[in-house]
């Protein structure tokens, strides 16, 4: 009897393990610089962890020295994990979409070149279609002035930033906020987003 006890708890939480790896899902978005990509997500109930990384390049392996050469075809991106019950990738394009500037087709804010230009990442076709019906809905408002530079790219090989990009906003606290402010990224928001900025 109490080898049956055991063996059904043992069940049951595998079966709550297997259940709870089945709820998180993945979204991945370029925003520029991803130290500044990681905060509004990481502040979303039901986003479980984000990672900086690389992705949308032509080499097998991605660092910040290639990266930020320009030359390897990634973007610096940030990955999202998170629990579809709890937030929906609709809230995710949403936050995205206010916390970049669509507009600009040649970076973010003071960062400019190839590796910051801004990209959704679908991993799926039901992504696929929520983000192109998200970004025809943008391009339809009276929110944005020119044409939407953000492309929505199918997901490729994502490579995981250096461990020192990670959390860059919480372990280098004063660094990040001078960067912040000093690119300019939170009044450019202002200006396209008004009172919605970082929503």
């Amino acid at each position: 009897m109490i080898r049956r006890l055991v063996a059904f708890a043992f069940l049951c939480a595998a079966f709550a393990s297997t259940q709870a790896l089945a709820e998180t899902k993945t979204a991945i978005f370029a925003g520029g610089c991803f130290w500044c990509m990681e905060q509004p997500f990481d502040a979303l109930p039901g986003v479980s962890s984000t990672t900086s990384g690389y992705i949308g390049g032509t080499k097998e392996t991605a660092n910040y020295r290639t990266v930020s050469s320009g030359t390897t075809g990634h973007y610096e991106a940030v990955k999202v994990e998170y629990d579809p019950a709890k937030v929906s990738y609709e809230k995710l394009l949403d936050v995205f979409w206010h916390n970049i500037d669509p507009g600009n087709s040649t970076g973010q804010f003071c960062d400019t070149g190839p590796q910051y230009r801004t990209g959704i990442f679908y991993t799926d076709e039901a992504q696929k279609k929520e983000a192109e019906a998200s970004k025809d809905a943008l391009a339809k408002s009276d929110k944005l002035k020119g044409p939407i530079a953000t492309e929505i790219l199918p997901a490729t090989p994502f490579y995981p930033a250096e461990d020192y990009h990670q959390d860059y906003y919480i372990k280098s606290k004063a660094k990040y906020e001078f960067y912040r402010h000093g690119c300019g990224r939170d009044a450019r928001l202002k200006v396209i987003w008004g009172g919605a900025a970082g929503h």
